[in-house]
């Protein structure tokens, strides 16, 4: 299978929107399940924001924030000092081919006990494999855990027709890149595919209906509905014409200043048993 191209890429505004995040908001699934002492695996760690907080729950245990892009392993790492962590290991890899030895192996000092990754599987052509991946690393007993948006099931309010616009160009792009934008209702099928005998499956929502929140979240898209890298891959592939992309953008503008403006982002959440 061919590999998936990252569809947000790293441009300014989806790095704006990956920096927010924390472990408390995008994976209070996991939390409960962490102790001090626990080793941890993040994979496809951008940023770094959600690693520093899953760090300091399983502190002092050690952390690898493993991402394909080195570039973004800087913001990592920064992320970490000014959070105060220093338990975290950085690392440039594939999640679909770990350089990581297997967790059951014999010396009984591989593996990690706790495998994480966060709006990952959906942009990859493989997901089950990455998922049989994350288990080979985790150690018998131990966590593999994901979360992954599901671009169909977001709702808003009001509806200007520019965001119905965004939501079909979106998905167009995402999946002619080797990906599945729709990935959270497809997380238990696709664990159960990857060997995971015990998965416990949830579901859990960002909602953004403040002023200020409209104002972030509504900016954010516009800017990277517009972004070239982004407006290019749209053309290119026959998915969308400029005027269509600009129009997607005002749509998010649109709502942003709604005073009864309302979106919510349905995710969906596995937690597998090694």
């Amino acid at each position: 299978m061919p590999d998936a191209v990252y569809t947000h890429g790293h441009q300014e505004p989806v790095l704006r929107s990956h920096r927010r995040r924390t472990a408390e908001d995008s994976a209070g699934y996991l939390l409960p399940r962490l102790r001090p002492g626990l080793s941890l695996l993040d994979v496809g760690c951008g940023p770094g924001t959600i690693t520093a907080g899953l760090a300091r729950a399983v502190a002092p245990g050690p952390v690898t924030a493993l991402d394909s892009a080195p570039g973004v392993l800087d913001d990592a790492r920064a992320a970490c000092r000014a959070a105060g962590v220093d338990t975290v290991a950085f690392s440039v890899g594939d999640v679909t081919a770990l350089d990581l030895p297997d967790g059951g192996a014999e010396d009984g000092a591989s593996g990690f006990d706790v495998v994480h990754a966060h709006q990952v599987l959906q942009h990859l052509g493989d997901p089950v494999g990455a998922l049989r991946e994350m288990r080979r690393v985790c150690r018998p007993g131990g966590t593999v855990a994901a979360r992954d948006a599901d671009y169909s099931a977001m709702t808003w309010w009001p509806r200007p027709p520019g965001l119905d616009v965004w939501l079909r160009v979106y998905r167009a792009v995402a999946r002619a890149n080797g990906g599945e934008p729709d990935a959270g209702r497809r997380l238990l099928r696709w664990a159960r595919s990857a060997g995971f005998a015990e998965v416990e499956p949830s579901a859990s929502t960002w909602c953004f209906a403040t002023p200020a929140d409209r104002a972030w979240w509504g900016g954010l898209w516009a800017d990277r509905t517009l972004a070239p890298e982004y407006g290019a891959m749209a053309v290119a592939g026959g998915h969308a014409r400029r005027e269509e992309l600009a129009e997607a953008a005002e749509g998010w503008r649109q709502w942003a200043a709604a005073e009864d403006g309302w979106f919510a982002v349905l995710h969906g959440e596995v937690l597998c048993r090694r």
